[in-house]
């Protein structure tokens, strides 16, 4: 599944996939398959990115258009 709003964020606020990458403390290939959708995203990757945009993880799912 292709995740558009991972990348949107991570656009928005002025990012490179090598920066979320560090933040989540792997590398910038396997980010770049997160938001690409070729790789699964672990449970704990994807609240530490809900977290770090204050967002849900719904959102970034894109199953409902609320931030919060």
């Amino acid at each position: 599944m292709y995740f558009r709003r991972l990348r949107d964020m991570r656009e928005d606020h002025d990012l490179k996939q090598s920066d979320v990458a560090k933040y989540l403390g792997i590398a910038q290939t396997v980010y770049s398959r997160y938001e690409r959708g070729y790789q699964t995203i672990p449970v704990e990757h994807l609240l530490k990115l809900a977290d770090f945009y204050d967002v849900t993880t719904d959102y970034l799912l894109n199953r409902t258009d609320k931030l919060k």
